[in-house]
């Protein structure tokens, strides 16, 4: 590949990154929005359903028909398919609990939970610059959730369980991506999906252990009830815009290289903020911009120190003649 068409590629892959983001921000606006109102299995049970049509009737025509769903790697697929359902369970239990630019902030921890990962089960090899990045990372994550305060809340351990289920996703891309197509990865995603929501509302959805004692856990065991006329919109927004940001997230990483596109990733942590404060009326408390601060920064050193790694070995490598 010449400079300019790795250029052009990389531009592409981040184009894909920002509309990723702007889907997967407006499925937190929007779960939070109903968290008060409908069960969480409920709500991911409807926008499975309709990411999966919409997939079918778009996603899977464009990217070869039916042979999306042909694959040698099942147990794989349904493991990450498993992964990215508690993730999201998890996230979206914590946004119920806490501001969702809060909420956003400790979930940005999975560059470095990635990071250590990638040590422990790829044996790759990080410095000391970067885990001392990784521990600054997780010193803001300590300033946000406040551990033995009375401003403490074990809700704001679910997104950090999220980020770690995140990057249990992120090292099993890297080992079936190879093989594996975008259009293939998604379609086991939604098919998870439904499966998952489904065995949660036959077991929970009759409400029987429903309790106000705790946002999360009321939107963790409310009963499955009638939907609102006007909620109708919002559930068919959440669906289109999950199956989408699936979708070019991974033509993103497809496209681009993983050290550019990742960092638009971020634009992420500042859509929440605007989010809290027009729809929910929130603002980050004086403490969490200081923990958002150590967070993303940490997070963006780890992304240019991959770049600087990655070109040091095109560097190092052989040329062809």
């Amino acid at each position: 590949m010449t400079t300019a068409t790795v250029q052009r590629s990389n531009l592409t892959g981040a184009l894909f990154a920002l509309m990723a983001v702007m889907c997967f921000s407006l499925n937190d606006v929007g779960i939070k929005f109903l968290s008060d109102s409908y069960a969480l299995h409920q709500v991911i049970f409807i926008r499975s359903i309709v990411g999966t049509v919409l997939f079918l009737a778009v996603i899977m025509p464009l990217s070869g028909g039916l042979k999306v769903m042909r694959t040698r790697r099942l147990k794989v697929h349904l493991v990450r398919g498993i992964c990215v359902v508690f993730a999201n369970m998890c996230l979206f239990l914590g946004l119920a609990a806490m501001p969702i630019a809060d909420a956003i902030a400790v979930f940005f921890i999975s560059p470095l939970v990635i990071t250590v990962f990638s040590v422990v089960f790829l044996g790759e090899t990080v410095g000391g610059r970067r885990w001392a990045a990784i521990a600054v990372g997780f010193i803001g994550v300590l300033v946000i959730v406040k551990p033995g305060t009375s401003a403490f809340q074990v809700a704001s351990l679910l997104p950090m369980l999220a980020a770690t289920l995140y990057a249990v996703i992120h090292i099993l891309a890297r080992k079936i991506g190879g093989t594996e197509s975008a259009a293939t990865m998604a379609f086991y995603i939604q098919l998870t999906f439904i499966l998952a929501s489904a065995g949660f509302g036959l077991t929970l959805g009759h409400g029987a252990y429903a309790t106000d004692a705790h946002p999360s856990l009321s939107f963790l065991l409310r009963a499955w009830g009638p939907i609102m006329a006007d909620d109708w919109p919002i559930l068919i927004m959440l669906g289109v815009s999950g199956v989408l940001g699936g979708f070019f997230i991974s033509q993103a990483y497809r496209l681009s290289e993983a050290a550019f596109a990742a960092p638009f990733e971020y634009v992420a942590m500042p859509m929440a903020i605007i989010w809290g404060v027009t729809v929910f009326g929130t603002w980050p408390a004086p403490t969490a911009w200081i923990g958002i601060a150590l967070i993303i920064g940490s997070g963006l050193y780890l992304l240019w120190r991959e770049s600087v790694k990655d070109d040091t070995l095109a560097g190092k490598a052989p040329r062809r003649r």
